[in-house]
């Protein structure tokens, strides 16, 4: 078991507004159970992405084992950030996996559901410009949970 960090203790919340709460300050556990859940919200997405005239996103099974990679570190390691402890950024990350073209990747942590970790990033702009970019066509879904109620989302989107 490892202590978190004070800097990995500050995560956002985002409930309509933006707003920072102190969050996972304690003892790591090891991840517990994670899931793609790519398949599943797949028709929640299509749902956003339509109501801004968009077209829908295909689930796609690289994407979400690259997204399930990520939430897995973030679990293990009790961080929320988009670059690994080996100091591997998201571009250096994608390219590993092979996954080319436009990408992006929102991610979250707490305590939600599929509807809401996505109604959480549809509230926050830059998460929601990703999740909206018409030049985005797929998407990969997955969580992983701390072994204490509270997961940690990754969403992967490519071209």
């Amino acid at each position: 078991m490892r202590k978190t960090t004070a800097k990995s203790c500050l995560g956002l919340l985002v409930a309509g507004f933006m707003a920072f709460t102190l969050a996972a300050c304690g003892t790591v556990h090891k991840a517990g159970p994670g899931a793609g859940v790519s398949a599943s919200a797949r028709s929640t997405v299509a749902e956003l992405r339509q109501e801004n005239g968009v077209e829908p996103l295909k689930a796609d099974a690289a994407l979400e084992k690259a997204a399930l990679q990520q939430a897995g570190y973030m679990a293990r390691s009790g961080e929320m950030e988009h670059t690994t402890r080996l100091g591997r950024d998201f571009v250096s990350r994608m390219k590993q996996d092979k996954i080319h073209g436009l990408r992006a990747e929102n991610i979250a942590y707490g305590a939600f559901d599929t509807s809401k970790v996505l109604d959480v990033w549809m509230h926050s702009p830059p998460h929601r410009k990703n999740m909206l970019d018409a030049r985005i066509r797929r998407f990969g879904l997955a969580y992983v949970s701390d072994g204490n109620g509270r997961r940690y989302w990754a969403m992967v989107m490519a071209d």
